[in-house]
């Protein structure tokens, strides 16, 4: 593809202080929580996922989410989301000032009663008083298509259900729609064919892409994104993250990666690589975990040297 038809602009969300935490064994103390938000709120990053509002019984490494969007010293040109899965999430997630709401959905049956106890279709019944009380208080929300790609219960996933279901999100009032590749199965050539389906009846504008990494083809994978036009893309710093209802499935594509790729494309992020790379060693080294990321393992090596 010509060079010339990349856009010059993205945008990022970094959702390591959620998806990337959601599926970590150690649970951050508020206080850790806020410093990581507060760091990365100084790295060019224009839009954090920053908690979820969900039962703690479920994913507890959120039930302190209140405290942190209470505490977090919040940008006024930065956007800090929470996900929520129903009108009590969503309530606290106003109680809590937050900027944007998103909410989930699944393109598989089964994974969504694993994921939230109930039926697609009951599952968007729930967003129906959350998208109101959104309104009511002009929150803008996002919506999240899990397992677009495919599926750890059923394989792979019928694109038209993933094109029936965004478009269902949409007209519900969502103002875009990430893709989520929620086990990392998705290759260069699937993205291709359910982004040739989805963008037949979708604006590229309202679609993003959630991909993970599992099999080491998230950034071949967003790179068939950009060439079919999407501009917005999410990532977690240091491949942070996994899905806690999908066994086997590793992190997040790496935020430092995903913004190599694209400085080196000509593809303007508005993000500091190197102060991203020293926030993504120090997150690691809080949890004890190994970093995920090609260029932040590179560039701190050289560091070093």
């Amino acid at each position: 593809m010509d060079q010339n038809n990349y856009p010059t602009n993205v945008k990022l969300v970094e959702v390591g202080p959620r998806d990337g935490l959601q599926n970590e064994k150690i649970t951050l103390s508020v206080k850790d929580k806020v410093a990581f938000i507060d760091a990365l709120s100084n790295t060019g990053i224009k839009h954090i996922e920053a908690g979820s509002f969900v039962s703690p019984r479920w994913v507890p490494q959120m039930a302190n989410s209140q405290e942190v969007f209470t505490s977090i010293n919040k940008h006024i040109d930065l956007t800090y989301s929470a996900l929520v899965p129903n009108l009590i999430g969503a309530q606290a997630a106003v109680d809590a000032n937050v900027n944007e709401i998103a909410i989930f959905s699944a393109a598989s049956e089964t994974f969504s009663k694993k994921n939230t106890n109930c039926s697609i279709d009951e599952s968007i019944a729930k967003f129906v008083p959350v998208l109101t009380l959104a309104k009511l208080h002009n929150i803008p929300v996002r919506g999240y298509v899990s397992c677009a790609f495919g599926c750890p219960y059923e394989g792979k996933v019928d694109p038209s259900l993933v094109l029936s279901l965004s478009e269902n999100m949409l007209a519900m009032g969502c103002y875009e729609i990430s893709l989520g590749d929620t086990i990392g199965v998705g290759t260069p050539k699937s993205v291709y064919r359910l982004l040739a389906t989805v963008l037949s009846r979708v604006e590229k504008s309202k679609i993003a892409l959630h991909m993970h990494d599992t099999y080491g083809q998230a950034l071949a994978n967003v790179l068939i994104g950009l060439q079919e036009g999407l501009t917005t893309f999410d990532a977690a710093v240091a491949g942070l993250g996994g899905c806690p209802y999908a066994k086997g499935s590793s992190g997040n594509l790496a935020t430092e990666d995903l913004v190599y790729m694209l400085q080196h494309m000509g593809i303007n992020t508005g993000i500091d690589l190197h102060v991203l790379t020293t926030i993504g060693d120090k997150i690691c080294k809080t949890l004890n975990r190994k970093n995920q990321s090609k260029a932040a393992n590179t560039l701190l090596n050289l560091k070093r040297t």
